[in-house]
């Protein structure tokens, strides 16, 4: 099948005969595909949604969406009952929940619904999810044995790793989940650059180095959702995106098990690299549920060159 962007209308290899014949195990194939089936119901959701706020906040003290509230709940429930499933942590959720028998093989990390607040201004959300072989307490590189995240926007599309490659599925007007990217490879340098926090806060390093991208004409691509600009840089075979540790916030704003993890898992799969700045995000240990991170993911030039100027190298 190659690289790059299939007809899938032409050339319809749905989601379960492609982890087939890749070789995912029997389980987790079975699970990737429960997840996807479940971002229909959450996109369904979305179009219903009247844009309010529940009323409510999360445990960081984050206005909730009645919508972020709703997307926790379709996820938790369709779990519940997979049989592949012991414990569900969510960012919505104040402690891992217990979904299981216990003698389940997976748990799973999920970010039910990323950028709910575009909700009122008509941009893309996702949901992201990590899979894990192990308590989610630990580091990624050693837990996790897949990731995906679903992307709503114009189409509803999923990219998904289980550790080989990471492919782009589309869902077509039957309800399918057909291929259209398989192998997504980014280039060792890209040409767009996205990227969070007020310009007043960032740190002197981070400020060269975004400076040095300006000078080198990278363009800027920022939407303020998570989903979406991972999904650009993927799917535009390159370039960078990170939220960097500001003034007053030095771990960033984005929560190394809810969002970090799955992303960097995927980047990493299709060819690119993510870190704090010094780390690999996969090499970090998760801590306690919210514990956040600076990131800095994309084309591997990027991510380095990131790691040069905050170490003080340029």
């Amino acid at each position: 099948m190659g690289e790059g962007i299939c007809d899938y209308t032409k050339f319809s290899v749905d989601l379960r005969r492609h982890m087939w014949m890749a070789g995912v195990e029997t389980e987790l194939r079975r699970l990737i595909w429960q997840i996807a089936v479940t971002g229909k119901y959450i996109s369904a959701k979305i179009h219903e949604s009247n844009r309010k706020l529940a009323g409510f906040q999360n445990i960081y003290g984050e206005d909730q969406l009645s919508l972020d509230r709703s997307a926790d709940e379709i996820l938790k429930n369709q779990l519940q009952f997979s049989g592949f499933v012991r414990e569900y942590a969510s960012e919505e959720q104040a402690q891992v929940v217990k979904i299981g028998t216990g003698k389940e093989k997976y748990f799973i990390t999920a970010d039910p619904l990323d950028g709910s607040s575009l909700v009122d201004s008509n941009l893309s959300m996702g949901t992201i999810i990590g899979i894990h072989h192990e308590k989610v307490f630990g580091e990624g590189g050693k837990t996790m044995v897949a990731a995906l995240y679903i992307t709503y926007g114009p189409l509803i599309t999923m990219v998904y790793s289980a550790g080989k490659g990471a492919h782009e599925f589309v869902l077509n007007r039957e309800g399918e989940y057909v291929l259209s990217h398989e192998n997504i490879r980014l280039k060792e340098r890209g040409s767009i650059y996205s990227l969070g926090g007020l310009r007043r806060d960032w740190l002197p390093e981070h400020l060269r180095y975004v400076e040095y991208l300006e000078a080198e004409g990278y363009k800027l691509r920022y939407s303020g959702g998570f989903v979406p600009d991972i999904n650009q840089v993927l799917i535009k075979n390159g370039g960078i995106f990170m939220y960097p540790a500001l003034k007053k916030e030095p771990k960033g704003k984005l929560r190394l098990l809810f969002e970090l993890q799955p992303m960097a898992f995927i980047m990493e799969q299709a060819g690119g690299c993510a870190s704090n700045g010094v780390e690999d995000i996969l090499s970090l240990k998760v801590e306690d549920l919210g514990q956040r991170c600076p990131i800095y993911i994309g084309s591997r030039f990027e991510v380095d060159k990131a790691k040069e100027y905050l170490q003080g190298k340029n």
